[in-house]
């Protein structure tokens, strides 16, 4: 039988650790002093694994359902959903550490290596400089258009129009190897051509 709100919120520690079913593999598990979590029993590949949804009531019922009628489409695709989690976890943790001053430094390391000449690199470095007050700290898979045109807007207001063109194709390439490099877990559109 499925659970109410009012089962789910009265539920109390007992001795031993127990479940509250719901449906669809979803539980409540309710610890001795009372702590409840929500938790959802799959099989995958003929193995019984469990999967932690939240805890209650920072996870509702209906949301614990939600969550768990999401779990059930990776299921449907053939995929194991605490691998699917983990994966994306990994990927947030990577993006947030891809801000645009290490993937720019990352860049120009690879520019080095591929011989561009000191002076280019020095250039390179000198217009970086400009962008990292703004942007140095940012995710680079966070970065919109709009930033990158006020680091050039704010550029152009002193009168260096052609540092700002300079500046603007040395960012899209920064941004473009994150992307290509999987530094950035989603594509950045950043359409400077209007900057």
């Amino acid at each position: 039988m499925a659970l109410n709100a009012l089962t789910v919120r009265n539920a109390k520690g007992r001795e031993r650790p127990y479940k509250l079913s719901d449906s669809g593999g979803l539980y409540l598990f309710i610890q001795p002093k009372g702590q409840r979590y929500w938790r959802l029993a799959y099989r995958i590949a003929g193995k019984q694994r469990t999967m932690a949804l939240g805890v209650f009531p920072d996870v509702e019922l209906a949301e614990a359902r939600e969550k768990r009628d999401a779990v059930r489409k990776i299921l449907a695709a053939g995929l194991d959903p605490v691998e699917v989690d983990r994966e994306m976890e990994r990927k947030a943790k990577l993006a947030a550490k891809a801000t645009f001053k290490v993937v720019a430094q990352e860049w120009l390391a690879k520019c080095e290596k591929e011989g561009r000449a000191p002076i280019t690199l020095h250039k390179q470095r000198w217009l970086l400089d400009f962008a990292y007050p703004r942007l140095a700290n940012r995710p680079v898979n966070e970065i919109s258009g709009h930033e990158v045109y006020e680091v050039l807007e704010a550029i152009q207001a002193k009168g260096h129009f052609e540092t700002a063109r300079r500046l603007r194709s040395t960012c899209s390439l920064v941004i473009r190897y994150a992307v290509a490099t999987g530094r950035a877990e989603r594509d950045v559109c950043v359409d400077l051509r209007g900057a």
